[in-house]
């Protein structure tokens, strides 16, 4: 019903923009006429084309013509002397660019609606001369977003998906083949097994296997889509409602099913415990881990409007790379199966001195033998975002100094997403690293080339 409703608005909208009448309208009955149907309905406007929450063209709008012009007039949103120039005309046929045609193509006549109604409506009040002079509205009343600017950029969904690519997508051959269709070569003898495997799931358990699917903005459409449709007790693949509850982080990490007494698999579970037919696919902590958590916590807080102001927007700042750290002989003190964070800092020649700042980290799991080792992310600065691409980067071969730090006290359970980088590392080295690709190719520390504090 609330579609069918918004419908008839819109073609009202449309309908109205089509006709004139002899007498020239007045701002206050255009704006009864085209903007508050906007206002009233229950229905988001077209900002959902390209932001997943914290804006919506009602935001914009009060309850009078007059205070919304003199709102929009005062924070520079509406141009007095060029009303088609004015910046909300632009805000709103944003979508017009969007690089998802899809979504341009279904967000089409209702952003056309809005923009014309809202470009005859300047246009009426840029006419009369009170109006466009009178005295500035109290900064308490005016309209707009609750949300800072900050936050509505975050919530952008071309920056969603950007910080999708890096964390989840770049790490999707972890999840190989039974999860990737579009990675499997029909023509290359090597992925024969590979594709019977997948053949073989996506017989027994349904399309739903193919969670990758042939471009990122694919699979997070799929992705959110899937979710938004829950089946019975089952996880969903992005839990909005408690982020590490997600299935897209639980699967990999989980264990193959329980056997039954012939000693067969069990079926996988998608409720607690979760199980999962493919065993476990990356271990709780490494580095594609905390890639995921961070992924689905900021989503959920964007998909919510639970970020209200800049300050609690993550720097959402990593890209991954396919470089390989790997530390041999680490103390006999250092527990089995504890978090280690290697960051990597290069020589600042001004300082003469290694930089404070590093340049990359990995995330991992001390392993019984004493030796850890993960592939790195570049750690972006804010001059560095538009030169670095999302699916992968490559850091230049020289000499650094890594700085490790062990999660002595276990921080990293309530915040997976922390980089701990205290002021004394745990231990250090320094290398000459190489920086090739692939964990055949990582670069090698032997444990006497590490140094523990004071030493």
């Amino acid at each position: 019903m609330q579609r069918t409703a918004y419908a008839i608005f819109v073609a009202t909208l449309i309908a109205f923009g089509t006709h004139s009448s002899a007498a020239e309208p007045t701002p206050a009955s255009v704006f009864e006429q085209r903007i508050m149907p906007i206002f009233n309905s229950p229905n988001p406007s077209s900002c959902v084309q390209c932001h997943l929450s914290s804006v919506d063209l009602k935001d914009y709008i009060r309850p009078s013509s007059r205070e919304t012009f003199l709102s929009l007039r005062d924070q520079g949103l509406v141009d007095v002397d060029r009303p088609r120039d004015s910046k909300i005309l632009h805000l709103i046929e944003m979508g017009d660019s969007d690089s998802d045609s899809l979504a341009k193509r279904i967000h089409a006549k209702n952003r056309a609606a809005e923009y014309e109604a809202f470009a005859s409506w300047i246009a009426a009040c840029c006419q009369d001369s009170e109006l466009v002079n009178a005295a500035a509205i109290q900064p308490s009343i005016a309209a707009g977003p609750k949300a800072s600017v900050e936050v509505i950029r975050h919530t952008r969904k071309d920056r969603v998906l950007d910080s999708f690519v890096r964390n989840i997508w770049s790490q999707r051959m972890r999840c190989f083949p039974c999860h990737t269709p579009a990675e499997i070569d029909a023509e290359n003898a090597m992925h024969a097994k590979p594709l019977e495997r997948h053949k073989e799931f996506v017989a027994k358990f349904g399309a739903k296997m193919n969670v990758f699917k042939e471009t990122p903005e694919q699979t997070l459409q799929s992705l959110i889509a899937s979710s938004r449709k829950r089946h019975g007790n089952d996880l969903p693949l992005i839990n909005v409602d408690a982020p590490l509850q997600s299935l897209l982080l639980l699967k990999p990490t989980a264990k193959v099913p329980a056997k039954d007494a012939n000693g067969n698999l069990g079926k996988p579970s998608s409720v607690a415990p979760v199980s999962h037919l493919g065993g476990i696919k990356m271990h709780t902590d490494d580095q594609s881990y905390k890639a995921f958590a961070a992924w689905l916590q900021d989503y959920a807080l964007a998909a919510t409007g639970g970020y209200r102001d800049g300050n609690a927007i993550p720097k959402d700042n990593w890209y991954p790379t396919e470089h390989v750290i790997r530390i041999k002989g680490l103390p006999a003190d250092w527990p089995n199966l504890s978090t280690v964070q290697i960051f990597v800092h290069r020589w600042d020649s001004e300082l003469d001195d290694w930089s404070p700042t590093p340049i990359a980290f990995t995330q991992c799991k001390v392993t019984p033998r004493k030796m850890v080792n993960g592939s790195l992310f570049v750690i972006a600065t804010d001059d560095q975002r538009d030169d670095l691409s999302p699916e992968g980067e490559t850091i230049p071969a020289g000499r650094v100094q890594l700085r490790l730090y062990l999660d002595r006290d276990e921080v990293l359970r309530d915040q997976p997403t922390m980089l701990i980088h205290r002021d004394v590392p745990d231990a250090s080295a320094v290398i000459d690293a190489k920086f090739e690709k692939g964990f055949k190719n990582a670069d090698v520390v032997e444990g006497e080339h590490v140094r523990m504090p004071g030493v």
